[in-house]
């Protein structure tokens, strides 16, 4: 049966801004469903808050409404389109569910006669409700935990008394783990209990008897009406029970299942997913397996939404679970839909894995100074990457090249912790790095069976990174003369990287390059197909890997390659790997509108980037996607294999932007504005030269690399001064200082984490405005997006101020010498594409803060505000096809809108709140107000020194 007839018109409910347990892979499935929609002639209305989003864009919806997610919001919406036959709730997380909890129990829905669709209230509200979903889950037969619900903290107490520890403390209706605790001694008890209870919008928790060492796993399932459902993926987590799946490191397809208990917990997904409730859509379901021969199955929950691991699932398998599961909601069959990626198979076909997927989770602890480390069931990351490789290993490789974390993998690269206690404590305490300390524990001879008593990790894995160890052993035995080709290709194919192979041998990273090329050990390229190549792919989405030479019979040697290059010119987009604090989705945002211009352009599109939560890494935003490393040797094969007319890097954030000298090196064109140019604004003297030369004023500072010279400097500056490292992103680890005590700690703490960096000082503006200004520039014309006045002093993190859009107490001398300035610097800097400068004014005087010739964190919030496509207009400058003078510009907006930062101290309840010049937001989202005597607007006004610390 095709879809239904009466749908015609759909809401959708975003998820708002990104925070912890909450982030992109909403934006991506909830982008992914207004696609769907649209293709099936349905008229989409969204409600969302965030500004950062590609999903917010107008060209996603036909009508978007960047409003407060409240009740309020939706009525507002359904009494200005009484044609809404449904919503759709699925596709926004946690927050879109419980705004549609909360709206159908105001009779909201009833009231609008609007439907809801692919989940049913019952269906939420039993797998929230953990004493509903406990009952029914004994009454199908399914396994649970001992567990018990209190709605006291008296209650509470008697659980506990009755289980004896360790406990786990779960928090009804909440999300990413928020409230969640294990307890192992009585006397932590009540505080854990009392925060859970506190944080439950219901104020009641879920007790269990820990399942301390036992597996985990994740499925992925599809239903339709007729009742087909469809297992996508199955994810092991390589960590046990204990710490959260968003936290976790999570492996597909899973490794050490045997088939009789997959089969035994694929039934168990399938029961547990039909006694919910009678809706089309997807699940998650999650299980505990006992790590004994007898492998007993729990389970642990069930979410009836596409989910974290919904977004991994579809990159894993390259199925797009949310697009398909928006079709079962409109009425669409499985087998009435076609195959995404092979277009002759149905969706009723199940993916099958020939390669491994690794997803790591990204922490930004740095920025929660004195947060507690230790991972748990609260999820504490901002991001993750994902490897895909044709072995376990290979992948593990991949991901952890992903992180940038300064690491050029697992081992080999002189920075594992050699202290035998501080192995054994990172092993015992699970943290952030444990995925390396484990490599560190076997090199340094710590045997499996101790690693696996203290962790729990399945013997498995352990087997397969002392493989990989031995390896390394191995190849330090030679030289690079001497290492064989049989070696060489074997430490590829287990994704060790050429700078690590270099560490084993003691040459230069391009001397293990030049011998791989010498010796034909080159990487090819294999596609993302959905079935292991059983049927063709029509979806130009690929992995690397290193693979044997076949010899044909007539003696000619070659190795397979997926990728087939066109005659196409063609360009290259560098996305910016993982979220993370400083670097969230605005630049996936920046990248997805890059990758379209250059389409309009008639370029081939190919996209680079490893974040598996985001709409860049769709397989059809690019013509080609790799999901790769944004790491300097993936990226220049690929670049090898394709020629590309050039890269364009200013769209990626740091992550890209840092590639800019190498791609430069080595003779690559980068798209837009040049390597000198984007060097000569990171390099503070030079900078300061050029704004010297076109009388521009800007805060005395100086240079230095040492504690002494700090001292020495401080004399001439005056305190109080601003300290920072130079190439850094975010404000990292940026700090205010008032004497020469904390000038000398701050110094020396900065030396130690960054060694060799140089240091800018500047005199801090104490008291002054600060203001930003976006510009597009294409080397002769200047056009300013946006010039924003931020509502907390200059001092606070740009990314963690309120900004307003148009500046609300700024006056037209000042105006006029932020114009002035933007436009020098931009045609200074010789800019080509975006550009973004940062002030400080004080008594009437614009001083100059910083200038990023590159798209910056608040592109997006200015061009939702004003309505104009920004991106897409500088990357046709950037590749030299359009001039400032060729766009109608046309920005509207009335009123002003505002750039609110949104904070998850929550995760970290011990870690000081103050903002300073170090950003510590997660997300954001926009606000809309009429004129300045608005309430909201007040509210933040009389609000904004609060925060300011040193």
């Amino acid at each position: 049966m095709p879809k239904r007839k009466d749908l015609n018109s759909i809401l959708i409910i975003g998820s708002g801004p990104i925070i912890i347990g909450q982030a992109c892979e909403f934006d991506y499935a909830g982008s992914q469903s207004l696609r769907s929609l649209r293709e099936d002639g349905i008229e989409t209305i969204l409600i969302n808050s965030n500004p950062a989003t590609i999903m917010t864009d107008p060209s996603m919806a036909d009508h978007v409404y960047l409003k407060p997610l409240t009740t309020k919001s939706i009525v507002e919406i359904l009494k200005a389109h009484p044609q809404i036959d449904a919503v759709l709730p699925t596709m926004g997380g946690q927050t879109a569910l419980n705004l549609c909890i909360e709206a159908d129990k105001k009779g909201i829905w009833e009231d609008f006669g609007v439907e809801l669709i692919g989940v049913d209230i019952d269906a939420i509200n039993i797998t929230e409700d953990r004493e509903k979903f406990r009952e029914l889950m004994l009454k199908i037969g399914i396994g649970m935990a001992p567990q018990a619900t209190a709605t006291s903290f008296l209650k509470g107490k008697e659980i506990a008394q009755e289980f004896g520890f360790p406990l786990v403390i779960r928090a009804s209706y909440t999300l990413g783990g928020a409230g969640a605790s294990i307890v192992y001694k009585p006397e932590d008890f009540d505080a854990l209990l009392s925060h859970g209870l506190e944080i439950s919008p219901i104020h009641e928790v879920m007790i269990d008897k820990a399942l301390m060492g036992w597996k985990e796993y994740e499925l992925e399932l599809l239903r339709d009406k007729n009742d087909n459902v469809v297992i996508i993926c199955t994810i092991e987590n390589m960590d046990p029970m204990g710490i959260h799946t968003g936290d976790s490191i999570t492996v597909a397809p899973a490794m050490t299942l045997s088939d009789r208990t997959f089969q035994r917990m694929r039934d168990m997904a399938i029961k547990m997913m039909r006694s919910i409730g009678d809706f089309e859509g997807g699940c998650n379901v999650q299980f505990a397996v006992s790590p004994d021969e007898k492998e007993d199955i729990i389970a642990i929950e069930i979410n009836p939404r596409v989910s974290r691991s919904s977004a991994l699932a579809s990159k894993a398998t390259g199925y797009p679970i949310a697009k398909v599961a928006t079709k079962l909601a409109i009425g669409y069959s499985l087998n009435e839909l076609e195959n995404q990626i092979t277009k002759s198979t149905s969706a009723l076909f199940e993916p099958t894995l020939d390669y491994v997927i690794v997803k790591i989770p990204r922490w930004n602890f740095d920025k929660f100074e004195g947060s507690d480390r230790t991972l748990g069931l609260q999820m504490k990351s901002v991001g993750e990457v994902m490897g895909i490789g044709r072995s376990f290993q290979e992948a593990l490789h991949k991901a952890t090249q992903s992180l940038e974390i300064k690491r050029n993998g697992l081992g080999a690269d002189g920075k594992g912790y050699k202290n035998y206690d501080q192995i054994i404590s990172k092993l015992t305490i699970p943290s952030w790095d444990r995925v390396f300390v484990i490599y560190d524990a076997i090199q340094m001879g710590i045997p499996l069976s101790r690693i696996h008593e203290i962790t729990k990790i399945d013997m498995w894995f352990l087997k397969q990174y002392e493989e990989l160890y031995q390896l390394e052993k191995e190849i330090s035995k030679y030289t690079i003369a001497t290492l064989s080709k049989e070696l060489l290709l074997e430490a590829k194919q287990k994704g060790f990287a050429d700078r690590q192979i270099a560490h084993m041998l003691d040459c230069y990273e391009s001397e293990v390059y030049n011998k791989r090329t010498e010796l034909n050990v080159n990487r090819v390229y294999k596609l993302v197909d959905t079935c292991a190549a059983e049927f063709k792919a029509m979806t130009p989405y690929y992995y690397s890997t290193f693979e044997e030479e076949i010899e044909k019979p007539d003696g000619t040697r070659y190795v397979e390659n997926d990728s087939v290059v066109t005659d196409r010119k063609k360009i290259v987009v560098l996305g910016s790997g993982p979220n993370r604090i400083g670097q969230g989705i605005e630049f996936d945002y920046c990248c997805v509108h890059g990758v379209l211009a250059a389409a309009e352009c008639g370029y081939e599109t190919i996209m680079i980037n490893c974040n598996p939560e985001t709409v860049s890494t769709d397989f059809d935003t690019a013509d080609k996607l790799y999901f790769e490393p944004v790491f300097w040797e993936h990226i220049y094969d690929i670049i090898r294999h394709e020629n590309p007319e050039g890269v364009i890097v200013q769209l990626g954030g740091q992550t890209a932007l840092k590639l800019a000298e190498k791609l430069s090196k080595y003779g690559i064109k980068i798209l837009g504005t040049s390597f000198e140019s984007l060097d000569l604004a990171e390099d503070r003297g030079s900078f300061s030269d050029l704004l010297k030369a076109n009388d521009i004023p800007y805060p005395k500072f100086g240079v230095a690399e040492t504690a002494d010279e700090a001292l020495a400097l401080a004399d001439e500056l005056d305190f109080p001064l601003l300290v920072r490292p130079s190439y850094v992103l975010g404000g990292q680890g940026m700090k205010i200082v008032i004497n020469k005590e904390e000038l000398e700690e701050h110094v020396v703490d900065l030396l130690r984490k960054i060694p060799n960096n140089k240091l800018l000082l500047d005199h801090y503006l104490d008291g002054a405005i600060e203001a930003e200004a976006d510009a597009i520039c294409d080397g002769k014309d200047v056009y300013i997006i946006g010039i924003m006045e931020h509502i907390e002093p200059c001092g606070i993190h740009s990314g963690d101020s309120n900004a307003t859009l148009p500046p609300f107490n700024l006056g037209e001398f000042v105006m006029q010498q932020i114009k002035d300035h933007t436009k020098k610097i931009a045609l200074a800097l010789n800019t080509v594409g975006l550009i973004n400068i940062q002030f400080a004014i004080k008594d009437d005087i614009v001083y100059i803060i910083e200038a990023n010739p590159r798209a910056s964190r608040t592109v997006p919030f200015i061009a939702k505000a004003y309505k104009e496509p920004y991106v897409n207009y500088a990357t046709k400058v950037m590749l030299g096809e359009k001039k400032i003078k060729d766009f109608d510009f046309k920005p509207h907006l009335e009123g002003y809108a505002i750039k609110q930062p949104v904070f998850s101290f929550n995760k970290f309840p011990n870690v000081n709140k103050n903002l300073g010049p170090e950003m510590k937001s997660t997300g954001e989202s926009i606000l809309f107000i009429d004129s300045l005597k608005d309430d909201e607007f007040y509210n933040l006004y009389a609000r904004r020194k609060m925060y300011l610390s040193k």
